[in-house]
């Protein structure tokens, strides 16, 4: 009578054999994956309504990244809660590459510094793609105010604490903690008021119901070309080339230092496959590189980036620290 019989080395070989059969199996089976991606049409979330900023630049770029990577792009404008809602959606997608992302520093980092018990941290729940784009805000005023330069505001500012009002696009806001900054380091006060959005705050600032706004530059040129609104300056170090003859509230002596705009980034969801996001990327930075996309964002007061993953990466961790200082300096909080 014969008995069968393994010893444990054996059977241990003879399992460890299967299960590198497996891997195999599935390592192939990944790739193949990969290598067919995209298979069908992807999602450009953007987290909000369309005609700001956000939806334009996903539009700008929607239509020239489905040619590069063969699928249509669906445009999809998730806007509320100030931007949550959108990037909520993104990160809570599958990361298989077929949902994508345009962030800007307002809810991507922003939001979760004044408001931490929030569910989203764009530093850890969403992967970097490629550096999009950045503009300069400015600093505009009513065709009725007194000063003409910065100088001259800050001096009427101090001369009367409390009686300048400025508008933001909302609470928490890069255009808001801008205007914190300048506040903090023009040592002067003026009343906060938040808006939803640039445009109805513009639409105050010429009605005479606000002194003064901080807008994305993109809203408020065309208020400043047509005499509209007064312009003090760009809130950066140095004149943008965008609007060459503004100029740079940085270099205002009492000022000097304040440097903050607006950017945006083309984001997936943390845990996506490293050949998806690289392939994604390819694509994107062919786009950005394209003239005709360059200048559809000009137009709209945005300067093309292109810089790579970790390059905006870095630059998002040195805006956390800016954010951090301000919105703990001037106590923002959450509405």
């Amino acid at each position: 009578m014969q008995h069968s019989f393994q010893s444990p080395r054996r059977s241990a070989l003879l399992r460890r054999l299967k299960r590198l059969a497996a891997l195999a199996t599935l390592a192939g089976a990944s790739v193949g994956a990969l290598a067919a991606y995209p298979e069908r049409p992807i999602t450009l979330v953007i987290p909000f309504s369309p005609g700001g900023s956000s939806d334009n630049v996903g539009r700008a770029m929607a239509p020239l990244l489905g040619d590069k990577l063969g699928q249509s792009i669906v445009v999809d404008n998730v806007g509320g809660a100030g931007g949550l809602l959108g990037t909520q959606r993104t990160v809570r997608a599958a990361p298989d590459g077929y949902t994508l992302l345009v962030g800007s520093g307002s809810e991507i980092l922003i939001n979760k510094i004044i408001n931490p018990k929030l569910p989203v941290d764009g530093m850890k729940d969403l992967t970097p793609v490629l550096f999009v784009a950045t503009g300069p805000m400015v600093l505009v005023g009513r065709p009725t105010l007194a000063p003409n330069t910065m100088a001259e505001l800050l001096a009427y500012a101090k001369a009367n604490p409390g009686k300048l009002s400025y508008a933001s696009a909302g609470n928490g806001t890069p255009m808001h903690v801008a205007g914190e900054w300048l506040k903090m380091k023009g040592q002067v006060f003026m009343t906060h008021i938040p808006y939803r959005g640039a445009s109805p705050a513009l639409v105050d600032l010429m009605g005479g119901q606000v002194d003064l706004a901080v807008s994305t530059l993109s809203a408020a040129l065309p208020y400043i070309r047509s005499g509209k609104v007064k312009a003090y300056g760009v809130t950066s170090s140095k004149r943008s080339d965008l609007a060459p003859d503004l100029p740079a509230l940085g270099q205002v002596k009492a000022l000097e230092g304040l440097d903050l705009g607006v950017w945006f980034g083309l984001f997936l969801p943390a845990k996506t496959a490293p050949d998806i996001v690289q392939k994604v990327q390819t694509a994107a930075a062919q786009v950005m590189a394209d003239p005709a996309v360059r200048k559809k964002l000009a137009e709209q007061g945005l300067a093309a980036s292109g810089a790579s993953a970790e390059e905006l990466r870095a630059f998002m961790a040195e805006e956390v620290r800016k954010y951090q200082r301000v919105v703990e300096a001037a106590k923002i909080t959450a509405e």
